[in-house]
């Protein structure tokens, strides 16, 4: 039997019908909330309906609130009006919005969450966040599971492996296992999983963040072939061409998030009493190039000479970028460290 399932989210999250007597939920209808939900529905006898909430919805602009809307209905989900009803009546709540939200959408949900429903926080947060949240969501009656999505969403869908810890965790497990999702519990608190993740960040989204810096000085130089060929020298197999078009392309979609995730795991890392400083510096190009809003073709994405020409256009498109980058760069690095505490 599929658990009912709801969700919540800010900014954006949205919720899927797929039939049946029973709700699952989102928060946040982004690429992950949307992969676990299309897996879900590829899944035999699936006939959950999924309720989620947009801060989208509230908007201001009729416009934004009529886009919102649409989407729901294109995704075939049950757009709540508000966080709470979002939530209510369902048994299960999945959080996926960006770290900077997660706390937030996690206590605006509370007062529709009902006793008993587990609370599945999918977000990319630092351990202590976690653990604040989980104490919020548990003395309110919920069950918190700290969950860290280990792997892109893509191919792997609602398959993608996961890592849950917490004091609800076992009891968790056989929920997600009823979704046919692919959870591995680890032996811990709330946070134990998030910290897996967190580290392991450090290296994942740092590496973009100077594959960015060092194929745009590269491409700007003349000279980015003879680096990745020597890069490929060094470490074979890596096929440096190939990453780094992949990451770019995961930077220039994904940037403004992947940034917000980072200035967490420089807070983890600061906790730790150790400095977080190469975090924090990836935080700059994730956001600068994020912020740019750029998409290309399927083409384009797996030339990383056409994505580096294009984020240099953008970034000044009189010189290419050189004295341009300089100054976002020094702007917006201030600017992100002074955002992240």
């Amino acid at each position: 039997m599929f658990p009912t399932t709801g969700a919540c989210r800010r900014p954006g999250g949205d919720a899927a019908h797929g039939g049946g007597d029973h709700r699952d939920g989102l928060d946040r209808l982004g690429e992950a909330a949307r992969a676990f939900l299309d897996g879900w529905r590829t899944v035999p006898g699936f006939g959950g309906r999924v309720s989620a909430y947009d801060i989208k919805t509230d908007s201001t602009d009729p416009a934004v609130r009529a886009r919102k809307r649409a989407e729901y209905v294109a995704a075939r989900v049950i757009g709540a009006s508000s966080a709470p009803e979002g939530v209510a009546g369902v048994e299960v709540v999945f959080s996926v919005v960006t770290a900077d939200q997660a706390h937030q959408a996690a206590v605006a949900s509370l007062p529709g969450l009902a006793r008993g429903v587990f609370f599945f926080d999918c977000d990319s947060c630092a351990p202590q966040t976690k653990q604040r949240t989980a104490k919020e969501v548990d003395a309110s009656g919920g069950r918190y599971v700290d969950v860290a999505v280990m792997a892109p969403v893509h191919p792997r869908l609602h398959r993608t492996p996961l890592l849950i810890s917490g004091p609800h965790a076992k009891d968790a497990a056989p929920v997600l296992a009823a979704l046919d999702m692919a959870a591995e519990i680890y032996d811990g608190p709330v946070g134990s999983s998030s910290a897996i993740k967190m580290i392991r960040s450090i290296m994942m989204k740092g590496l973009e963040a100077l594959v960015c810096e060092c194929v745009l000085a590269g491409r700007k130089a003349g000279v980015i072939e003879t680096v990745l060929d020597s890069l490929d020298d060094t470490y074979p197999g890596f096929d440096w061409k190939k990453r780094s078009a992949y990451m770019l392309e995961r930077v220039m979609t994904h940037g403004v998030r992947r940034a917000a995730e980072m200035r967490e795991v420089a807070l983890t890392v600061d906790l730790l009493g150790l400095d977080g400083a190469m975090s924090r510096a990836s935080v700059g190009w994730l956001q600068i190039v994020g912020d740019l809003g750029l998409r290309c073709s399927a083409d384009e994405a797996a030339d990383y000479r056409a994505l580096a020409d294009g984020i240099l256009a953008r970034l000044d498109p009189k010189s290419g970028g050189s004295s341009a980058s300089s100054r976002v760069w020094g702007r917006r690095q201030k600017s992100n460290l002074n955002r992240s505490w």
